[in-house]
């Protein structure tokens, strides 16, 4: 008796008193890759901003080292996802078509227009007037360079204007002058690296006015003298001219293990080809580094380049979609991606960021160098990735495969390159 009496005092007591308890944050996963510790740091930096300015959500940010889309399809088949997540560009549409993506459409209307961001990332988020993912930036491959090299053989710098750049002949020739070669044969230091890479090559390719797929996306179109005449263009960097190394003779000169950033920074090479994302790891080094524009291909008037990135998306099974819409949302803001973007890791996917008022936000001279302003049109106007407008990730991997083949030691030749790709392709659209 006296228990309930007990209890109908605290009761009442409590119903009569204002107490509340404090709402606990939502806790919202995140999961992307590691790239790099720097990305790494960088992301956990815009987290800590986002929690700050949000504080009734927290994120737990999980980064994978390897193997990052077969983990996340694993989490998503045993309904452990995360709430949000990096989505890459070359899956993305997959994975929509696996309908595993939270469909993000009303919430983006509701802040965004395509017209807010550049050509290529408005096409690569947009899947039937649909989004399912926003992206926070772009990346296109370029030309980086030893300035100290380019000073010692009194050779100009890359073109950063793209109406400036190099053409192909030009681009070999520069290549030959900054080639050396020891009394015994062997090279010390070579013109160019990362020509016959999947970046670099696919967009020289398609400055070319090559693709890897027909308009519509169901047939491969590299049957053509563009793919021909490109494919051996690059291949003769490293076996006619001898200004590009390949994976056994650096072996052989002990550069093994040896990244491209690594090689460029010791005189190794002279020029490296790779992604804009390559700018923040070569700054932070320590050595004379510029950047450039590509060479102008198939006879252009203007140096071209390819561009995408990752998007940010959400498990269509998260318990808060608010939430998650509201930290992907800021992903995607000015705010967050202009840390990455000074830093070299991105370049801005947002049109504004380009205006000639806005470009000294994001524009780090200690990182770009002068003159990088010049290459604004370069990335602003790629051409989007085609084989990341497909969900035909086999008939991708194909394509991949062979030209790898062909830039192989062993040199698959380019009419066989051409004819396991039409018919890899064409046996993978049919069985659609």
């Amino acid at each position: 008796m006296k228990k309930i009496c007990w209890l109908l005092l605290v009761v009442l007591f409590l119903g009569s008193t204002p107490f509340v308890l404090a709402d606990e944050p939502v806790t919202i996963t995140f999961m992307g890759w590691e790239a790099s510790p720097l990305e790494t740091d960088s992301v956990l930096k815009g987290i800590a901003l986002f929690e700050s300015r949000n504080p009734d959500i927290k994120v737990v940010y999980n980064p994978i080292n390897g193997n990052y889309t077969e983990k996340l399809l694993t989490m998503i088949a045993g309904d452990a996802a995360p709430d949000t997540f990096f989505m890459g560009m070359g899956e993305y549409r997959q994975f929509q078509e696996k309908e595993v993506l939270l469909d993000l459409t009303e919430y983006f209307d509701q802040e965004y227009s395509l017209d807010d961001f550049i050509p290529s990332s408005a096409q690569l988020m947009s899947i039937n007037g649909r989004i399912y993912g926003v992206s926070s930036c772009t990346v296109s491959p370029a030309i980086y360079y030893n300035a100290d090299i380019f000073d010692a053989a009194g050779v100009e710098y890359p073109p950063k204007d793209p109406a400036e750049a190099w053409t192909w002949e030009e681009f070999v020739e520069v290549c030959q002058k900054l080639t050396k070669t020891n009394d015994d044969g062997t090279v010390d230091t070579f013109g160019v690296y990362g020509a016959e890479n999947w970046d670099p090559r696919l967009a020289l390719y398609y400055a070319a006015g090559g693709t890897y797929y027909d308009e519509a996306i169901t047939e491969a179109a590299v049957d053509n003298d563009i793919f021909r005449k490109t494919m051996g263009d690059i291949l003769a960097l490293r076996n006619d001219y001898k200004v590009s190394p390949q994976a056994s003779l650096l072996m052989e000169q002990g550069a093994s293990g040896m990244s491209g950033a690594q090689m460029l920074q010791t005189g190794k090479i002279a020029m490296l080809l790779d992604g804009s994302w390559a700018m923040q790891e070569l700054a932070s080094m320590g050595f004379n580094v510029g950047v450039g524009c590509l060479p102008k291909m198939g006879g252009k008037e203007i140096a071209t380049t390819v561009g995408q990135a990752h998007v940010h998306s959400a498990w269509v099974k998260t318990k808060y979609p608010d939430e998650a819409w509201r930290f992907l949302s800021f992903l995607s803001s000015p705010e967050y991606q202009t840390d990455l973007v000074r830093s070299g890791l991105w370049m801005p996917n947002r049109s504004s960021m380009y205006e000639p008022e806005n470009v000294d936000e994001w524009y780090d001279r200690d990182v770009y160098g002068e003159g990088y302003e010049k290459m604004i049109p370069f990335f602003r106007d790629a051409e989007p990735y085609q084989t990341s407008m497909t969900t035909q990730a086999k008939a991708n991997q194909i394509i991949r495969d062979e030209v790898d083949l062909y830039f192989s030691a062993e040199g698959q030749d380019i009419e066989m390159t051409i004819q396991n790709i039409t018919d890899g392709v064409a046996a993978d659209m049919r069985r659609r």
